[in-house]
């Protein structure tokens, strides 16, 4: 969790660029994003460097080489001057100076060609307007505790969360608990391909690879698994190049060192190469209303003919799916229950042709303030060959935040998300939410009814929070998703008193007040 201390010094900087004519909250994120940068290259160094002076072996990698870089008169400056241990110290205007024409330029070329990090810093540009807010953001990013991922990230994502309006192409941040419950319902593996095809900020990869790390640390004590991680695991696309650099850079922060992280508009390009490909899919693509036909890439409109860019993604979530693979995916409500054909062919290839595991009823307020669709998150398996035997629902009515703009924390940091608990040292101490507590953040009583999915919950009734139907069922009402089509509704039987009995009750009332009334009017 960011402390109080450290919110405050965030509140200063991003208040001081926007004094300084920098509003675009994803240019602010840029800019800090490049410091961070900057500064875990200059501590990659120092490790390679303390290495090699222990073993007495030369460095493997240098990242500052020797010499110059040629830019400017005498031949530029040396490498060595733009490491971050020696730009904190120095005058603010030379630091403004060695950042602006000599740091930049030295990103934008300094990554391996065909690595996501290449592409992506091309396009980095500096544009903090003055000194004077340069040694401030130095000044914050110095003080950050780097070498502890968990507050990096935690910078990352409150960073993030300032993103407060919609883009262009219906974007909105999905939030951090939310994303953690779909990580946590889908649990991946160290020998998952996962893939987000609206990756965005990255979001749901960070989250996957927090997952594995907790879960199966095991895993980076094996060369094969450890270099699997790190260079096949995790794929995003976007077309969207500043979410592209912020996403690659995302990754970079919590220690993945070459993420496929690419430019590709996923529902107009053809998908070639990317086709029953990745074990999880896990996304919160935009929906943003239609596409032309001759826009959309035509594999997608040979599973659903449709404009419906929901549509398109669903089935864009099955032909990126290898056979057996899963898929934790965010809809709007529509897709449960619309009644065009597309929607409906959806719904029963779902059903019919693959495994419908799951769907979790989100509550409309989740994704405010930057929408209030009411959206679901749908689980299922592609299998090419049905499967799906009954469905599993869960109607969601708290999230651990109110559900108005302003989205405040009901619970303390510790108790919200889908696992509650904090760290202590080297280890995760478990917390277990009161009835009370669990009627204002249900995402822990959905993991732990999930899990029992194949166990206690088969037994559960529909006037329950989460229940199952049958296939048999899901068929006969037109493959209707939508949770209130099953959910059944007890009405408690009220007990009136009878009316006579009232009306007596009355009349004692009316003649005890005429008589104190008289007993007063006696007395004056």
């Amino acid at each position: 969790m960011i402390t109080g201390e450290l919110r405050a010094k965030i509140e200063a900087v991003w208040n001081a660029f926007w004094a300084g004519g920098i509003a675009n909250p994803l240019e602010v994120i840029e800019q800090i994003t490049y410091l961070l940068f900057m500064r875990g290259l200059d501590e990659a160094e120092q490790l390679e460097e303390n290495r090699s002076t222990r073993t007495g072996q030369p460095m493997r990698r240098r990242i500052f080489k020797d010499g110059k870089d040629g830019i400017g008169k005498d031949g530029g400056i040396a490498y060595d001057q733009m490491r971050w241990s020696r730009l904190k110290n120095s005058d603010a205007g030379t630091m403004f100076s060695t950042m602006s024409e000599h740091v930049f330029p030295f990103l934008r070329t300094m990554a391996e060609d065909g690595t996501a990090h290449a592409t992506h810093m091309k396009g980095a540009r500096f544009t903090i307007p003055s000194p004077a807010l340069l040694v401030k953001v130095v000044d914050l990013i110095d003080k950050l505790p780097m070498q502890d991922r968990d507050t990096k990230g935690d910078l990352y994502e409150y960073m993030l969360s300032k993103i407060a309006s919609a883009g262009q192409n219906g974007q909105f941040r999905t939030p951090r608990h939310i994303i953690a419950l779909m990580v946590e319902m889908t649990a991946p593996t160290p020998k998952d391909i996962i893939c987000d095809p609206a990756c965005g900020t990255c979001g749901f990869l960070v989250a996957a690879g927090e997952y594995l790390r907790n879960t199966h640390p095991k895993m980076f004590h094996d060369q094969e698994s450890r270099d699997h991680f790190h260079e096949e695991m995790f794929h995003g696309f976007d077309f969207d190049q500043t979410m592209l650099r912020i996403g690659s850079m995302n990754m970079t922060l919590h220690g993945v060192e070459d993420p496929d992280i690419r430019y590709k508009d996923s529902l107009s390009q053809e998908h070639a190469g990317d086709e029953d490909r990745y074990s999880l899919v896990l996304a919160n693509p935009p929906f943003a209303g239609s596409l032309d036909y001759e826009t959309t890439a035509k594999d997608l409109l040979s599973i659903v003919k449709t404009k419906k860019t929901e549509l398109l993604f669903m089935a864009l979530f099955l032909k990126l799916l290898k056979p057996g693979g899963r898929a934790a995916v965010i809809v709007p409500d529509g897709v449960l229950f619309g009644s065009s054909t597309a929607h409906k062919a959806i719904r029963t290839m779902l059903v019919e042709d693959h495994r419908l595991d799951g769907i979790v009823k989100l509550p409309s307020g989740v994704f405010r303030p930057y929408a209030g669709v009411s959206t679901a998150i749908v689980l299922f398996t592609k299998t090419n060959s049905g499967g799906t035997d009954h469905v599993w629902f869960y109607d969601c009515q708290a999230d651990g935040f109110s559900l108005d703009d302003k989205r405040n924390a009901l619970l303390p940091g510790e108790k919200l998300g889908p696992i509650p608990g904090h760290r202590e040292a080297s280890h995760f101490v478990n917390l277990t939410l009161t009835e009370e507590e669990l009627a204002k953040n249900n995402l822990p009583d959905i993991a732990a009814r999930w899990a029992e999915r194949n166990g206690a919950e088969r037994e559960r009734p529909r006037t329950a929070q989460s229940f199952f139907v049958s296939k048999t069922e899901i068929a006969a009402a037109g493959y209707d998703l939508s949770i209130n089509r099953y959910k059944e509704v007890v009405h408690e039987a009220q007990e009136h008193r009878p009316p006579k009995e009232i009306i007596a009750e009355l009349k004692a009332l009316e003649k005890e007040i005429a008589e104190e009334l008289e007993e007063l009017e006696s007395m004056l």
